[in-house]
């Protein structure tokens, strides 16, 4: 069997729960660039996630902890997949630390730059299609 590769798991896992973390927001903003959802239903869908005053609601925490829960099966599968092969184990302790840290460092740096297109994309497109489908 062939050992797997770290630079693969970290991109398949980090990405994943990167985007799980931000589905509240990346998902409608996708949805509107796609003409499927207008302005007044983006941020409806957005604001069921967060509370009145902009901070997180239960729906951002527990999607957040989804993001933790994926980037944690990751270096556990990671961690099983390699056990398969016949690698030193001091190896398979130092590339399965290095899954780990490379996992949240992509899932974070994933998570912020997503975190920050849709804000500028909800701020610059969603929003003023909101205020427009308002005033009809």
């Amino acid at each position: 069997m062939e050992k797997p590769s770290i630079y693969k798991w970290t991109l398949k896992y980090g990405l994943m729960s990167a985007l799980a973390g931000i589905v509240c927001c990346v998902a409608p903003a996708v949805l509107f660039m796609l003409g499927l959802m207008g302005g007044v239903v983006a941020i409806s869908f957005a604001d069921f996630f967060y509370q009145a005053d902009g901070s997180l609601g239960l729906g951002a925490i527990m999607l957040r902890g989804v993001a933790v829960l994926i980037g944690a099966f990751g270096v556990y599968k990671y961690k099983t997949t390699q056990d398969q092969c016949s690698i030193d184990p001091k190896r398979k302790k130092v590339n399965t630390i290095l899954v780990a840290v490379l996992i949240l460092i992509v899932g974070v740096l994933l998570f912020i730059g997503l975190e920050k297109f849709s804000a500028w994309y909800f701020d610059a497109y969603i929003v003023p299609q909101q205020q427009i489908e308002l005033s009809k």
